[in-house]
């Protein structure tokens, strides 16, 4: 008979090259805006799915996306820069 033997160690050890770097936590918090833009865009088009489209829906959705397309320009103007958003 084979015993099975957990590896606990292995699985809960803990790397520390595996925590983000603080370049990396900086770039999630610059891009949460277009994240939040992006999720609220989605949540419009889903809402949208189950019925036709009147006025309304179709001016909310062309602002979800207006903020989308803003939210990736100011993104983009501050990459590089060295400047949080």
């Amino acid at each position: 008979m084979e015993h099975i033997v957990t590896l606990t160690v292995a699985v809960t050890a803990f790397a520390p090259w595996l925590e983000p770097t603080d370049a990396e936590l900086a770039a999630i918090e610059a891009e949460a805006p277009l994240i939040a833009a992006e999720v609220e865009e989605l949540d419009t088009v889903i809402a949208l799915m189950d019925r036709p489209a009147n006025e309304l829906d179709t001016r909310r959705a062309r602002r979800a996306h207006a903020r989308v397309l803003a939210a990736r320009a100011a993104l983009a103007n501050t990459t590089g820069t060295g400047e949080a958003a």
